[in-house]
């Protein structure tokens, strides 16, 4: 494969935490945890805060009252008012299905049965690589991590006039600010190239110098490319790393038109090549055309 170390392991974004959170929603929404588990597992531990034991206490016998995203993190709201918030990072995978192996079984949410679903009394997270983050946080400390300025606006929900004001922020260049969370929330590596591809718009340019019809055409895209990823429940690139909450892959890939690309001729001018360069140490594909 072509595929350069930048671009092996994409952590998952928008479309695919998504797809996660409408996986396991009906699952664990009205119903009761029973128990939450830590799964044997010799691998590298996960992060998590407060210690599990803590965590444990805190957490059995509430309701889940909802599962939601915000940004690019698993939210469980419980009836107690604390809520889970989980960062799947680089390979963390919430399942209510087999997964992939039980060596990197990390957590385990066993409901009570009722509720909107009776189809499993177990929700699952599984993290090849112990990246992922768990917290149980009080409404407090969600407010600090999740809320105001830590988090800038969800990429779904700008408008227009919105993607115009949060470009002039910054002199970056515009796949640069993307990634920028504190700006625009939910956008990684992967779609960003996408979208800037489907706007017509150079990674290179500055993004205090898009024009408003650029933040127009912005918008659409982003609105676009993310709710088509979503639809076809995330990318799953050749090391089958992301997998749906059924461990199935995404499809999305199959439409992807720079990212990864390298060398192919541009599905879109059908003239140029899709190169790819390096900024802020992260892969850009793009056609110059």
């Amino acid at each position: 494969s072509h595929r350069s170390p930048l671009t092996a392991h994409p952590m998952p974004e928008l479309p695919e935490v998504e797809t996660m959170v409408r996986g396991i929603r009906d699952v664990m929404t009205g119903r009761t945890l029973c128990e939450l588990r830590r799964c044997p597992c010799d691998c590298r531990p996960l992060t998590l805060s407060p210690s599990f034991e803590e965590m444990a206490r805190r957490a059995n016998g509430q309701t889940v009252t909802a599962v939601r995203r915000v940004a690019k993190r698993v939210v469980i709201d419980l009836s107690s008012h604390d809520s889970f918030v989980i960062e799947p990072r680089m390979t963390g995978l919430m399942l209510i299905a087999d997964p992939p192996d039980r060596e990197h079984l990390r957590l385990e949410w066993r409901m009570a049965s009722g509720g909107r679903s009776k189809r499993t009394t177990s929700v699952l997270f599984w993290d090849r690589r112990g990246l992922g983050v768990v917290r149980l946080c009080d409404p407090d400390e969600l407010v600090r991590r999740l809320g105001g300025d830590a988090l800038g606006k969800d990429a779904l929900l700008l408008t227009e006039s919105d993607w115009h004001e949060v470009c002039q922020r910054t002199a970056r260049p515009i796949k640069v600010a993307l990634l920028d969370q504190k700006l625009v929330a939910g956008i990684g590596n992967l779609y960003a190239s996408e979208i800037l591809h489907e706007a017509h718009i150079s990674p290179l340019r500055p993004a205090s110098k898009l024009t408003c019809d650029q933040a127009r055409r912005l918008h659409a895209a982003t609105q676009h490319v993310l709710l088509d990823a979503i639809q076809h429940e995330g990318s799953t690139l050749g090391d089958g790393t992301y997998r749906n909450a059924l461990n199935q892959s995404g499809v999305y890939q199959n439409a992807h038109r720079v990212y990864d690309r390298e060398a192919e001729t541009c599905p879109t001018c059908e003239r140029g090549r899709v190169i790819r360069i390096v900024q802020a140490q992260r892969s850009t594909f793009y056609c110059r055309r």
